[in-house]
């Protein structure tokens, strides 16, 4: 046996631990903000168009979403995505989609704030308006769970137009509970709503669409129906009931396709995958088969792009607003951290380039704002004849601008922290993937502007309802009332050369979203800033890129207006 010798002596110290550095010159966490109050044009919005009574619960959502624990859930439910489980361990189809379980808190937050239906639930002057602020307020923090949000919302129109079906299920899109549980739909205390419109071999041309509706002979008056076929993109599979596009006897024609049937057994919606996206990376977007699926049919035979496109407005909508949403967190990110952040001697808040920088972002963010509550407003259930004729255009016509303006606007929002954005630890990382989705989803961008041109020819008091809406600020600023004049006669112009006309499609819209804009910030904005984004758009010294303002501007106060809590 061999011993080891003790060594003599006491035992040599380890080198006491040095300090290499000390963390200095970095921004504190931007947590603990009541994110409403600090959002002044979101405020003032809200106050301009009737919502005023929700401000209470307006600023709890804001308090809530700036908390630090629903930050930390927020970071989770991307950074932990979900994932799809097709079979149990027993070899069973399930075909279901497992969520960290800080998603069911940020989306169960949103349901009981009623960001889903409120406005429809309690239909009062200013409703659109405040459930729009709500949305905006929790998409702002974590923008995956919107989408089914977004669709519950935009699918009770549809619903209400075709009682005999939505009598079942509009109770539980109504509620404030949130259920996640794959049980039948009559047992659950709340209830959600996907979509799924696009086919492998279509996309955005859905009348190209193969998946078949065969008629069920014991179904009532002739509702109920076996569908056959595939969605490419079918959003939020997890709902409880999806509307659906398929070739009936009569055509195409709208379905709902309940997730459980009324017994409880599972529909035939098998789920292929989850589609691995650049960014929206905490909501599950699917691609299905149906095979034998059971589906009722909602809306006239035939007519399925007419009775889901109210939908489809909806969700087009909520695009804008999430996008407005994703500026805001970008431009507060981006001042947080200038405020917080010196380099050569001074913050670079108060240094004229980045001052620059951040004031272009803030005018952006809050020409945004604006637009998107008077859109909203638009929506409201009183709103009248002339607002369904504004809406029809000024909602495609924001959609493609706004949503467009924001993977930029984020991109600029990030360098302005400069390595720390390019990473994955600070938030604008993900807010720069998730803003092209917005410019994606419902209609890229030519199906958007296409669309414009479409609602003009086929409804020309729709264009009459825009121009009133820019004649409130007539004579308000010369430059605006020129680019106006110009636009006018162009639009007139493509009225007479249809296929010019779609060459100029985007040019066209880009027109009129620049002026509904400059009309809001004139009406709405303080002088100063309506003065700045007039210039900076339109002006002959406009740029190409943020920070390009026009002389004389007191790029400091706008920012000062959009620091908040910063």
């Amino acid at each position: 046996m061999t011993v080891t010798p003790k060594p003599a002596g006491p035992r040599p110290e380890a080198p006491a631990p040095h300090r290499t550095h000390e963390v200095a010159n970095q921004p504190p966490p931007r947590t603990g903000i009541d994110e409403y109050a600090a959002n002044q044009p979101l405020v003032q919005a809200v106050q301009a168009f009737g919502a005023a009574w929700r401000e209470p619960e307006l600023r709890e959502i804001g308090a809530l979403v700036g908390s630090e624990r629903f930050r930390a859930d927020a970071e989770l439910a991307h950074t932990s995505p979900p994932v799809l489980r097709t079979h149990d361990r027993f070899g069973n189809r399930v075909d279901a989609i497992d969520f960290h379980p800080a998603y069911h808190e940020v989306i169960g937050a949103a349901v009981r704030h009623g960001t889903h239906t409120a406005g429809w639930a309690d239909p009062r002057p200013g409703a659109a308006v405040a459930r729009a602020a709500a949305f905006m307020l929790f998409a702002q923090i974590e923008p995956g769970h919107a989408c089914p949000i977004s669709m519950s919302h935009a699918v009770v129109p549809v619903l209400r137009r075709d009682p005999e079906v939505g009598r079942d299920w509009l109770p539980g899109l109504l509620s404030r509970s949130y259920d996640p549980r794959p049980i039948a739909p009559a047992e659950k205390s709340g209830l959600t709503f996907g979509m799924g419109m696009t086919e492998k071999q279509g996309g955005s041309d859905v009348r190209a669409n193969t998946t078949r509706a065969v008629p069920v002979a014991s179904g009532s008056e002739g509702r109920a129906h076996l569908l056959t076929g595939h969605k490419w993109f079918f959003s939020a599979p997890q709902s409880d009931a999806f509307l659906v596009l398929a070739q009936a006897e009569a055509g195409l024609t709208c379905f709902l396709v309940p997730r459980v049937l009324a017994d409880g057994t599972r529909n035939t919606i098998r789920i292929q995958r989850l589609k691995n996206k650049l960014g929206n990376k905490s909501n599950a977007s699917s691609e299905v088969e149906f095979d034998g699926t059971w589906a009722l049919r909602i809306g006239e035979p035939g007519r399925g792009v007419r009775t889901i496109i109210e939908m489809v407005n909806h969700t087009r909508l909520d695009c804008v607003l999430g996008t407005t949403a994703g500026m805001r967190e970008s431009v507060s990110e981006a001042i947080w951290h200038a405020r917080h952040r010196s380099a050569f001697g001074a913050r670079l808040v108060d240094q004229p380039a980045m001052t620059s920088v951040l004031a272009d972002l803030a005018l952006e963010t809050e020409a945004a704002t604006w637009t998107s509550l008077r859109l909203a407003h638009a929506y409201e259930a009183d709103s009248g004849t002339s607002e369904e004729l504004f809406r029809r255009l000024a909602t495609a016509v924001s959609k493609y601008w706004i949503c467009k303006r924001g993977p930029h606007h984020a991109y600029e929002a990030l360098e302005c922290l400069g390595g720390n954005g390019y990473t994955e630890d600070w938030p604008l990382a993900r807010r720069y993937r998730e803003q092209p989705v917005m410019a994606v989803w419902e209609g890229s961008g030519n199906v958007i502007a296409l669309d414009v041109l479409r609602g003009i020819g086929r409804t020309p008091q729709s264009l009459d309802a825009f121009w009133a809406e820019l004649d409130t600020t007539a004579g308000a600023h010369p430059v605006l009332d020129a680019h106006v004049r110009r636009l006018r006669r162009d639009l007139a112009d493509d009225l007479r050369d249809p296929l010019g006309a779609q060459a100029r499609a985007r040019a066209s819209v880009e027109g009129m979203a620049l002026a509904l804009q400059c009309s809001l910030m004139l009406r709405h904005a303080p002088a100063a800033s309506a003065e700045a984004f007039v210039a900076a758009r339109l002006g002959e010294e406009r740029g190409l890129q943020y920070g390009v303002l026009p002389r004389g501007t007191d790029a400091a106060a706008i920012v000062e207006r959009h620091a908040g809590a910063a």
